[in-house]
């Protein structure tokens, strides 16, 4: 089971793993109280757990024990280089190690690292690059509280981005990793990105930005509801070139819609400005907020990338999920961070 608590809804995945791989075997989601999770971050986790009982009961999972993911601002993803050591010792010793390296008391976070590269410098020494989470106490404490008041098992907590890498990810057809992939999965109020190389992160960001930013803009310029301004952008859409016809709600969309991109883009900038970095051939884009017309092409035009929807479903096999062909179609997008926790539990 993985379990995606989202900003503005509830998703979860139950898979099956057999020889051919994995099998989807139900799905579904439900719709969060406003208010109940601000920015990826549980506020109100007895308003979470009615929701989570309500998808439970829905969709009707046969397993209490999930995975869950988290992805807000008070997650840090960082690649640092470390003195080699194994990675259990190595787990042991992240507080020593990283304490000057995240902003936030090493008492109050809980940390992980995951293992990039072997190094050698120049005097023999053996080093090892890693990519390292650190994660508020507090804010996985939110999460754990509402899946509990749901009457669930939380087996464990993955990174958003990490899910992403393990339903989305496609190492380059020769095999080398001689390029990387963009994984950009765009919710509500948090985009995470996800930059790998044949499989393996490289960089990870998460940008506290998503479609209801877009609503947002389009609901205060025009002076009318979100769901008002919600059916309005969704009516309109993203043009090429940008629209100037001077309609403010169009305006404030694509102005909205013009900040998302560059916040994108200079996220893929900055890890191409890295030593270590590679060319990436191609931006893989899921998520709600990628429903929008005409957002996967304005993101092509800014970043000059390939960009396409990302797919789990034509990735697994469909078990007896309840849901029609149109119905899966359409959670395609909206299914790769649950799926890649599920996966996670699996593995």
């Amino acid at each position: 089971m993985g379990l995606d608590i989202g900003t503005s809804g509830v998703r979860a995945a139950q898979l099956s793993i057999g020889k051919r791989g994995a099998t989807l075997e139900r799905f579904g989601q439900v719709a969060l109280p406003p208010g109940a999770v601000v920015a990826g971050e549980v506020v109100d986790p007895p308003a979470v757990s009615a929701s989570i009982k309500q998808l439970w009961s829905q969709a009707r999972f046969s397993s209490k024990k999930v995975f869950a993911g988290v992805s807000n601002g008070k997650v840090i993803v960082r690649q640092v280089d470390l003195a080699y050591t194994p990675l259990p010792e190595l787990r042991k010793s992240l507080p020593l190690q990283v304490q000057d390296v995240i902003p936030m008391p090493v008492e109050q976070a809980i940390l992980d690292a995951h293992p990039l590269e072997e190094m050698v410098a120049e005097d023999g020494a053996r080093g090892l690059r890693v990519l390292l989470v650190a994660a508020g106490r507090d804010m996985v404490a939110g999460h754990v509280a509402a899946i509990q008041g749901a009457g669930l098992t939380p087996a464990g907590i993955d990174l958003n981005s990490f899910a992403l890498l393990r339903s989305l990810a496609r190492p380059d057809e020769m095999g080398f990793g001689a390029t990387a992939e963009a994984l950009v999965d765009v919710g509500a109020s948090v985009t995470n990105i996800t930059v790998h190389q044949a499989g393996v992160a490289r960089f990870v960001r998460i940008l506290l930005m998503g479609g209801n930013d877009l609503t947002q803009s389009v609901a205060e310029r025009m002076g009318v509801p979100m769901e008002q301004a919600e059916a309005a952008k969704q009516e309109h859409g993203l043009a090429l070139p940008p629209d100037a016809s001077g309609n403010p709600g169009i305006a404030a969309l694509e102005a909205a819609a013009g900040s998302w991109v560059d916040e994108v883009r200079g996220s893929l900038d900055y890890y191409l400005s890295q030593p270590t970095s590679v060319r990436i051939r191609r931006i893989v884009i899921s998520g709600g907020g990628c429903f929008l017309a005409g957002l996967a092409e304005r993101l092509s035009a800014t970043t000059m990338l390939s960009v396409e929807y990302g797919s789990v479903m034509s990735r697994m096999g469909i078990g007896r999920t309840g849901l029609t062909p149109e119905q899966l179609s359409y959670v395609d997008l909206l299914a790769p961070v649950p799926v890649g926790l599920a996966l996670g539990a699996a593995a």
